[in-house]
């Protein structure tokens, strides 16, 4: 009469429950995290992130001074497109 009653999970009693309890609860644990980093601000999204916008000039500002001094660019050159950058 009771004998079912412990094979009535996730898996309809084939022995699939336990896939189906780790994928519920990896996207438990994934969302906690993705939660965790948006309210820390740590959030990225495509290769770049939200806040940083500082930070993604200074390194545009390094490559054109790179650029500068391996003799790619004009004096004239770095100049325009620093000012351009500021």
């Amino acid at each position: 009469m009771m004998g079912n009653f412990y094979n009535m999970g996730w898996g309809g009693g084939f022995g699939f429950g336990w896939i189906f309890m780790l994928l519920f609860w990896g996207l438990i644990i994934w969302a906690i995290i993705v939660l965790a980093r948006n309210l820390s601000g740590d959030s990225t999204c495509c290769g770049s992130r939200r806040d940083n916008k500082g930070k993604r000039e200074d390194k545009a500002m390094d490559i054109l001074r790179e650029r500068y001094a391996t003799g790619e660019l004009s004096k004239e050159d770095f100049e325009r497109m620093r000012k351009d950058l500021e």
